[in-house]
């Protein structure tokens, strides 16, 4: 089977899975609602925009929106004042796999504090599948790299979808909406949603502006992020309802230790 096929019937298995799974949701609370129709439409708009991908349907779009980035009279320099390309360098390494670990790092450190242990082994299965599921996307699509304008970041892997954007919504929503889930306010959990938001849109902008990836892998990373994190969103909140991963309530530890400081 062509991979247009495998496209075609993952499709329709994936439409009877949103059926069966939407008569589940009925009846549950207009915020889980809200969310899985959001991952169904990610999801959705990723099998799409891989098809056409696929057939090449986006080439001379691609194509244009790299090139549009570079000076007309030497396309290895970039559009804009020269400390530019350095900024592109800066954000994109908030994409990079170090950089990933050491906020994930962080962030199970301050759930270790609250007390949120089970949280951390969500945080841990978000992560690494994220990662699986990117590698694997990869390994299948294969899409080679742009070669409109020469890189001006090294990169060892395939093009679709870009692994920065995937990965970065994958962790910074994800840790964003897990540490949502632990605050108390609503402008702390809106404060941190945004910075997360923003961070993955900044990463993945930069890799078409250093002439790495396509308009098209960044778009199919940030949906396929945004519905795996989603996803996990959808799980956590499950596993929450039933007692299975703490809720955002203080624990008694931390607040015990609270009130000795």
């Amino acid at each position: 089977m062509s991979e247009t096929g495998w496209l075609k019937l993952f499709s329709r298995r994936l439409l009877k899975w949103i059926e069966f799974a939407v008569n589940w949701l009925k009846g549950r609370e207009p915020l889980v609602l809200v969310f899985f129709l959001i991952l169904a439409g990610a999801t959705w708009a990723f099998i799409e925009l891989t098809d056409e991908v696929l057939e090449q349907e986006t080439q001379a779009f691609d194509k244009w929106v790299i090139r549009s980035m570079r000076r007309a009279d030497d396309p290895s320099v970039p559009i804009g004042p020269p400390w530019a390309q350095e900024m592109g360098r800066d954000l994109t390494a908030l994409g990079g796999v170090a950089t990933l670990v050491f906020f994930t790092t962080v962030v199970a450190g301050y759930l270790w504090i609250e007390g949120k242990k089970r949280v951390i082994l969500l945080l841990l299965f978000a992560s690494l599948g994220g990662l699986l599921l990117s590698s694997a996307l990869k390994h299948f699509i294969s899409r080679p790299r742009p070669d409109v304008v020469p890189h001006l970041s090294y990169v060892y892997t395939s093009s679709f979808p870009s692994g920065h954007s995937m990965l970065s919504a994958v962790i910074y929503l994800t840790l964003g909406a897990l540490l949502a889930s632990v605050i108390q306010r609503t402008r702390v959990k809106i404060y941190v949603l945004c910075v997360a938001l923003l961070l993955t849109l900044l990463i993945g902008l930069s890799r078409i502006y250093l002439g790495v990836h396509y308009p098209t892998d960044v778009i199919a990373g940030w949906t396929a992020g945004l519905a795996w994190a989603l996803f996990c969103w959808i799980l956590a909140r499950w596993l929450q309802q039933r007692h299975r991963i703490e809720d955002a309530s203080p624990t008694s530890e931390s607040a015990a230790a609270d009130s000795e400081i």
